[in-house]
């Protein structure tokens, strides 16, 4: 639905930084009829879920997520055909007059319609309220907001379920921070041409059920702009964990672009020991400034991180990535070491990548290690480090600390 098509009282000015169809709707309605506060109420069950709110003021009274009982509102009194649709006086309605919203907000006069979804039930509620009487209200106004209602509740529908889906994941995401419901678990990395420890890859392990996989997590951040957040959030996790290690061994942790760029590792690895941290970055990630993650990966190797490609292999950045970020570590991923043993153009593609790395000064790690055949095959090809069940699952910090107090071999399973 275009703008355009709109009644001419309707017709929005330019939208504010960030507006969108619903909030042009609800401030451009809300100044045509002179009211101080517009909203937009989903109906879920008996509760009403304001999902978009227009109130300049009124912030401390009206705000999107809001939830109150549909009887303690207008809502349900106006679909049953209790209260009428537009109250140019609110004091005239007995009805009104006895829910307790109309006197502590207040509500002086009100003009609601029902918002329907495509299949014609009712999704939620378009009001306008101010504090006042408002005697200048008239069926015009209300059938302009039903004409408006009748347009764009097709569009207004989806917005606000998208608003609502964004709202969930906000809340999913907020309550890793405040619960905080993340662990970090520690998976070994070996050389694996003598065998012995080098490192941990940091692996986040989030709370809550169902299960949901660490990269959803990480997407659904991304979704509503937390993603650097909620990764500088478990990279501060993992790095404390580094007093706990023994001095010669690093952590490996994951960080996007985004991240980088924006110096979060930078400030958290000052305090943590930057020798010991090794920054991995996807093949996958799509570098966007390339100049600035450039930057302030420089940055980092002045502090002595080092910094790794991961999942080389299964992107599609190819060889130019690798060379402009020069990395310190080149991760392989999962899917050219499985079954390995078994391919000769995987075993051709691994021997390049290891000339390779040996030709830029940097070390090849092997990811997904699962059985023996696979570990003799890299060894046999020249791969210095690896890491995979074969060699130790991940384990959180008191499983890792209770094998390093015990075992002087890998920790299997």
């Amino acid at each position: 639905m275009k703008l355009s098509k709109l009644p001419a009282a309707l017709k929005a000015t330019a939208p504010h930084q960030g507006e969108d169809l619903v909030d042009i709707a609800l401030r451009t309605v809300r100044q045509h009829l002179g009211m101080e506060v517009a909203y937009l109420s989903e109906l879920v069950g008996d509760q009403a879920v304001f999902r978009a709110v227009n109130a300049p003021g009124w912030e401390d009274k009206i705000r999107p997520g809001q939830t109150v009982n549909i009887r303690e509102i207008y809502c349900q009194h106006i679909l049953d055909g209790d209260l009428p649709q537009l109250m140019a006086d609110t004091s005239h309605y007995p009805l009104a007059t006895k829910i307790a919203i109309t006197h502590t907000l207040p509500i002086g006069s009100h003009v609601s319609v029902p918002l329907h979804r495509p299949d014609g039930s009712v999704f939620g509620m378009f009001c306008c309220l101010s504090r006042a009487p408002n005697p200048s209200l008239n069926k015009r106004d209300l059938r302009v907001m039903e004409t408006f209602a009748q347009i764009a509740g097709n569009e207004l529908s989806a917005t606000l379920q998208r608003r609502a889906a964004r709202s969930e994941i906000e809340d999913r995401i907020e309550d890793v921070f405040v619960r905080d419901d993340v662990a970090i678990a520690l998976q070994p990395i070996l050389n694996i041409q003598n065998g012995t420890l080098v490192g941990f890859e940091a692996l986040s392990r989030f709370g809550g059920l169902p299960y949901r996989a660490p990269n959803f997590w990480f997407e659904d951040a991304l979704s509503v702009s937390r993603q650097i957040e909620l990764e500088g959030f478990v990279i501060r996790k993992a790095l404390d964990l580094l007093p706990h290690l023994p001095h010669d061994l690093s952590i490996s942790v994951n960080a996007s672009p985004d991240t980088v760029s924006h110096g979060v590792l930078e400030a958290l690895a000052k305090a943590a020991g930057p020798r010991r941290i090794i920054l991995e970055m996807t093949e996958h990630a799509v570098i966007e400034d390339f100049d600035l993650v450039s930057k302030a990966i420089t940055a980092l190797r002045t502090l002595g991180i080092r910094v790794a490609i991961d999942d080389v292999g299964a992107g599609y950045s190819g060889l130019t990535q690798l060379l402009r970020l020069k990395p310190d570590l080149i991760k392989l991923d999962i899917e050219l070491v499985r079954g390995l043993d078994g391919s000769s153009a995987k075993r051709s593609l691994i021997k390049g990548m290891v000339h390779f790395a040996n030709e830029i000064g940097a070390t090849i790690v092997a990811e997904g290690i699962e059985t023996g055949a696979e570990l003799e095959a890299l060894k046999a090809l020249g791969v210095q480090k690896g890491q995979g069940y074969l060699l130790g699952k991940p384990k959180e910090i008191q499983g890792t600390l209770a094998w390093l107090s015990h075992a002087s071999t890998p920790p299997h399973g």
